[in-house]
């Protein structure tokens, strides 16, 4: 799961390439062909996984079921082609999220048009880049909250200043201190987070915007307890390229799914879409399709390491997403065969848990920022 198939030569489909950043710390080192496992490098047609050159029939039919499939499933966000030439493995491990130095005109072009052309924009924000608006007294999904906006643009708006607020966090966590005699020193930014999240210096958005971040946790955690009926089949097997380690790493994720499962629920998503039926399923359309936007805007992203960790987060929310509104497919999900109505690509598996432990991170930063910033009083 520390491994990415990626594609980060794709143009930007909305504007003009402006090309790439050319700090040195925007570069993401693909993965060494010798770390790469060789049953990897075989491609099954038609199919977003790697495969082992040979795959008992049972498996094979599961795959080829998931192939034919995968093109009917109502994606939330844009997934890159793993068969393109331009498709690399990325050790994630090796290539850490991190401040870049990139910023300036094409970082903001590019969350000015998530906020301003593809969301659902509370009429009292103004500023392009301001994730929230400003307090209203309580927290919940009310309609105090983005006045003029329905429960489920309420919901889409969050989720997009949840992430923005994540991303801000672990910039600030992992940011270039200092820099020189070839030595890098990478550590928390007080100042910069102040900057970011203080209530005097955000003229009180800051406050908003962290809870959008719990908000957004919540969220993937209630798709992660969701989704554990698929898992828990004894079909599915995690092709990683070592039957040892497709045991161990199932395992492990079964010991995830059981610790979610024992945490209550703070989001019902049977609330969403449960109005008229035509208007409610314009409506999905609607979300599901701002939302893919957004995917593909993170093909516009000038600097490649803050593109791979974009890319992963909104496809992991994406796919988040998707199993909140596949409930029924899960349950009818049969034990000992390939099913029909519910399937994850390898890729969407990775992006899911790699994009919850993006957020747990956020989480952990947060905490240690308000301890720093406790004992500077």
């Amino acid at each position: 799961l520390y491994s990415a198939t990626v594609n980060l030569k794709r143009p930007c489909p909305f504007w003009p390439d402006d090309g790439h950043c050319s700090i040195k710390d925007c570069h993401v080192e693909p993965c060494p062909e010798v770390r790469v496992h060789p049953h990897l490098h075989h491609r099954f047609s038609q199919m977003n996984w790697k495969l082992y050159s040979t795959i008992y029939n049972q498996s094979k039919e599961a795959f080829v079921d998931w192939a034919r499939h995968d093109d009917a499933q109502d994606h939330f966000c844009e997934l890159d082609d793993e068969t393109s030439p331009d498709a690399e493995y990325v050790d994630l491990l090796l290539n850490p999220e991190r401040y870049t130095g990139y910023k300036g005109a094409s970082a903001w072009r590019v969350w000015n048009s998530i906020y301003e052309e593809n969301c659902f924009k509370p009429r009292s924000v103004y500023r392009p880049l301001n994730p929230l608006a400003p307090s209203r007294g309580k927290s919940s999904l009310s309609l105090s909250f983005c006045p003029g906006l329905c429960l489920e643009k309420r919901v889409f708006y969050r989720l997009i200043s949840g992430l923005h607020s994540s991303i801000n966090i672990h910039l600030c966590a992992e940011f270039l201190l200092d820099e020189g005699w070839g030595r890098t020193v990478w550590g928390p930014n007080i100042q910069e987070f102040r900057h970011r999240f203080d209530t005097a210096e955000t003229k009180g958005e800051g406050t908003r915007r962290l809870k959008n971040l719990y908000f957004l946790y919540l969220i993937e955690l209630r798709a992660l307890s969701k989704v554990a009926p698929y898992f828990e089949r004894a079909i599915v097997n995690l092709y990683t390229g070592s039957s040892e380690e497709d045991g161990e790493t199932k395992e492990l994720l079964l010991q995830i799914f059981n610790e979610v499962k024992s945490f209550p629920m703070h989001f019902d998503e049977k609330s969403m879409f449960a109005g008229h039926k035509m208007e409610a399923k314009t409506l999905k359309e609607e979300f599901r399709l701002h939302f893919k936007n957004i995917s593909r805007i993170m093909d516009c992203v000038g600097c490649s390491k803050c593109r791979l960790w974009g890319k992963l987060q909104t496809q992991g929310l994406g796919t988040a997403l998707k199993i909140l509104f596949s409930e029924r497919e899960i349950q009818n999900l049969p034990e000992h065969s390939p099913s029909k109505g519910f399937q994850l690509s390898r890729q969407e598996i990775v992006a899911l848990m790699n994009a919850f432990g993006r957020l747990s991170t956020s989480i952990y930063q947060l905490h240690n920022f308000r301890l720093m910033l406790k004992e500077k009083r």
